[in-house]
Parts: structure tokens; C-alpha cells; sequence
């Protein structure tokens, strides 16, 4: 199994700067990134990530924003409807796949087994396979419909990683408050990383 290849999916929830983060992270890490953006995803990071290039191009669109240390990875972008990319088979052997943000309709569907477009497919393979899936809701406040729905994931296998940063290693900007996210996500995912200082008590 290549254990630098690992799927993220974008949806529409608010929160792009995560996925950003998430996916600089990575790529610093030297991963393969298989990502598949939904059409509300897009649309996200157009609107709070500044990205307005072709969807293919957006592996160029990160290294231009954050620098030439991305070129140790790269991105694959798949398109949403592309049920026979690799992602779609248990067989591509993957670290795992981290949904960030993931919206409360990803959620329910991801939960519940639906296979309707890539990325509930690819999530679906991630939980049978036995291999890590991260959510990233950033809805709130959340109804009992999503906490159900979160409860479903979970007891399938799913790591529930809401977007709640932490502030014990006084963060300076909105990459900092991110990029706890992104290193959450990355230990979850057995990645060592320097993001944000770890906790070594009072």
C-alpha cells in the first residue's frame, strides 16, 4: 500500500481556509493528494479561498499561494461524477480520506452508505476497507438530526474532527487557528508534523 496517497474531499460548509490548510499540509508531507471537490465546494473556494482557475489547474493554485515547498506532492483532481476513478475501488491502496469541511448533507449520506457521486463512494471504500475517514463538520449550532447522523458515522469507523481550533499555543492569524485543524487531521492520519506546538502541561 502507498502510504503517501490520501483522498480529501472539499463540500460546500463554510470553512475553505481548513481545507487549504489541510491540503498544504499534505502536500508538504509529499503526499499524492486525490482530491474531488463537489459543485458547492467550488464554489467555497472560489468565493473564501480566491482560487478562480480551471479545476484542473488547482494543484498550481496552492503552489503559487503558499510557495515551492509543495512540490515534493501533487494533486489529482477527480471529478465528482467519475465513478471509476482509482478512489472509487478498495483495491488503490490509500492512507486514508479526510472530508474538510464537510457539509451536513455529505454527512448524512457518507452515514448512511449512499453512493450517489465520488466522494460518498470513496468515503464508503475508506469505511470498509478499514481505513481512516475524517470528517470535518463545521456546522452550528447542530440539531439532533446531525448528531444522529454523526453517531451513524462514527460507529462505522469515521473520526468526527469538528473545526473547533484551540488557543493554548496562542494563535497569531487564521493560518495558525487552520492549521490546528490541519495537524489534528494529520495525527489522525499517523503524520508527523511541526503545525502547532503540542500541549506539555502548566
Amino acid at each position: 500500500m502507498a502510504v503517501n496517497r490520501t483522498a480529501v474531499a472539499v463540500t460546500g460548509a463554510s470553512g475553505a481556509i481548513y481545507a487549504l490548510r489541510t491540503l498544504r499540509a499534505l502536500l508538504m508531507n509529499g503526499d499524492e493528494v486525490h482530491l474531488i471537490v463537489s459543485g458547492f465546494g467550488w464554489m467555497l473556494l472560489r468565493e473564501e479561498g480566491g482560487f478562480e482557475g480551471k479545476q484542473s489547474e488547482f494543484g498550481n493554485f496552492l503552489t503559487d499561494r503558499y510557495g515551492v515547498d509543495l512540490t515534493n506532492g501533487r494533486v489529482i483532481v477527480h471529478q465528482i461524477g467519475n465513478m471509476a476513478a482509482p478512489v472509487a475501488s478498495g483495491s488503490v491502496g490509500l492512507r486514508g480520506m479526510v472530508v474538510v469541511p464537510c457539509s451536513m448533507k455529505y454527512l448524512a449520506n457518507i452515514a448512511h452508505g449512499a453512493s450517489g457521486n465520488l466522494i460518498e463512494r470513496a468515503a464508503d471504500v475508506t469505511l470498509k476497507e478499514r481505513r481512516p475517514l475524517i470528517l470535518v463538520p463545521r456546522e452550528t449550532p447542530m440539531n439532533l438530526i446531525h448528531l444522529r447522523n454523526m453517531t451513524a458515522a462514527a460507529e462505522a469507523g469515521a473520526a468526527i474532527l469538528p473545526a473547533m481550533p484551540a488557543f493554548y499555543q496562542k494563535p497569531e492569524t487564521f493560518d495558525d487557528l487552520a492549521d490546528f485543524i490541519a495537524g489534528r487531521i494529520l495525527n489522525l492520519l499517523g503524520i508527523e508534523h511541526e503545525l502547532f506546538p503540542p500541549w506539555t502541561g502548566t
